[in-house]
């Protein structure tokens, strides 16, 4: 066992300067690393997209589409594209180093969950340029309510450090606690301190074995009638699989519309999935009303 985290460490030489000071982070990173590069070899899970994902998603939250909430995003998101244009920063995929950055199709999708469903707690994981992360604080702040909390592993190299979270300027980092570090050490005790989270988005290491952790640890403390988006399904089997060990929930697959082709992905698009939490049957207890338009 011990052969591979060295191999990992001969391969990627500034990990080994990061094993000093964070003796506990960089092994649990190295061996979440070789265990999604054991998964990789492995058959692919063939999802397929719904075309009309977008109006059975309005539907499911009670409005119609296209909504109010589509039109908000439309008008903000040229502006968002032209402020990292202007700073050198070309969204899309592969722009942040192997990960995408700025995939319209999710970050809409979340975009119309936060005006909607007007969370108090939002968590999510990955935060790359922080595009996802600046739509979810811009719809906070027209709610007038909720915080977001993102958990982030910072890259290994300086340089790439330097550009985690970009996107968000300082008007709305009051709403924003950025925590570092993985989310397998980091998401358990937030979500212990929150108690409970109406919105939860995975967009981090994107192997099945953490796709779990995260959903089993998010869907435990999510409210009924809250969500859950994950990014990149195509990617492994994590999501199907979790929906196949909870009830009481619906689920859709959904295009995520790169801003140029993903020539990595079997339909040059990639793929996200959303799960919807039931709300309880019978009951007003902890469920989310939606805001109308």
């Amino acid at each position: 066992m011990l052969g591979i985290p060295l191999h990992y460490l001969m391969q990627h030489p500034l990990a080994t300067l990061e094993l000093a000071s964070d003796p506990v982070g960089t092994w649990t990173r190295i061996r979440e690393e070789v265990v999604a590069r054991r998964e990789r070899r492995g058959p692919q899970c063939q999802y397929k997209s719904d075309p009309n994902w977008e109006a059975w998603f309005h539907s499911r939250l009670g409005l119609t589409f296209p909504s109010q909430f589509t039109s908000e995003f439309q008008d903000l998101w040229p502006t968002v594209m032209t402020e990292l244009k202007a700073r050198g920063i070309r969204a899309g995929p592969e722009s942040f180093q192997s990960w995408n950055d700025g995939d319209a199709g999710f970050v809409r999708a979340i975009w119309c969950l936060v005006r909607c469903l007007q969370p108090k707690n939002v968590v999510e994981t990955g935060v790359a340029h922080g595009v996802t992360s600046r739509f979810i604080l811009e719809a906070l702040v027209r709610n007038g309510d909720g915080c977001l909390w993102s958990i982030d592993l910072p890259p290994i190299e300086k340089a790439w450090q330097s550009q985690v979270g970009v996107a968000v300027p300082d008007r709305l980092t009051k709403r924003w606690t950025h925590i570092k570090g993985l989310s397998r050490l980091r998401l358990p005790e937030l979500l212990k301190q929150l108690g409970e989270i109406e919105l939860f988005v995975h967009d981090s290491m994107h192997s099945e074995r953490n796709v779990r952790f995260e959903l089993d640890q998010a869907w435990a403390k999510l409210k009924a009638g809250g969500a859950v988006v994950v990014d990149d399904v195509d990617a492994n089997w994590g999501f199907h699989r979790f929906t196949q060990t909870v009830s009481g929930y619906q689920s859709v697959i959904c295009d995520a519309e790169p801003l140029r082709p993903d020539v990595r992905r079997f339909n040059r698009k990639g793929l996200f999935g959303i799960l919807l939490k039931e709300r309880l049957a019978g009951s007003s207890q902890d469920r989310l009303q939606p805001v109308t338009e």
